[in-house]
């Protein structure tokens, strides 16, 4: 099969599903001998660390919600035979009744970047928390106190907080990994 005649497309998948309908096109791609068509599927994800109870969580977002990019020739039975997958709503870009429309390069060359860039960059964090807030401090010297929060460095992830010492409040700098909320 000539590399030149596969193109990227974009399937609607019922949200929150990607990944398993995915594994279903995979598997009925293979079931029928059709993996000569089809180069890749992809669902496009991004790294993402939150932080809950005091503890880094690294997870996978799903970057495009609901739908799944596939590189393929689209050519006999193989538009009906992805249509048919359970979980799959059609492609984007097509006309009711008509062919499914293949991606730009450079809309592909973007989206396959940022997803490249996605992966490799671990950094985005969520911050949980907000100026004003409650905390106690769990880890080093202050363990056990309260305080509130003054400022956020996003940057150096850092939070300057608040605390009574002695009757006295006395800021200090520490990171979003020594505090936990008040709940």
């Amino acid at each position: 099969m000539a590399e030149s005649l596969k193109n990227w497309y974009v399937i609607r998948a019922i949200g929150g599903q990607e990944n398993k309908v995915k594994t279903y096109i995979e598997n009925e791609i293979t079931r029928l001998g059709l993996s000569d068509y089809v180069d890749q599927v992809i669902v496009p994800t991004e790294k993402v660390i939150q932080i809950r109870n005091g503890k880094k969580i690294h997870k996978e977002r799903v970057y495009f919600p609901g739908y799944i990019m596939i590189q393929a020739n689209l050519s006999g039975e193989l538009p009906h035979v992805i249509q048919s997958v359970t979980g799959v709503i059609g492609f984007l870009g097509a006309k009711k009744g008509g062919d499914p429309v293949p991606m730009r390069n450079y809309e592909v060359n973007r989206m396959l970047g940022k997803v490249d860039e996605l992966s490799i960059q671990t950094d985005n964090i969520s911050i949980p928390f907000i100026i004003g807030e409650t905390v106690k401090v769990v880890d080093g010297p202050f363990n056990g106190f309260d305080g509130t929060i003054e400022k956020i460095n996003e940057e150096k992830r850092k939070l300057e907080v608040m605390v009574k010492i002695f009757g006295r409040k006395t800021p200090l700098e520490l990171s979003y990994m020594q505090v936990e909320k008040i709940a």
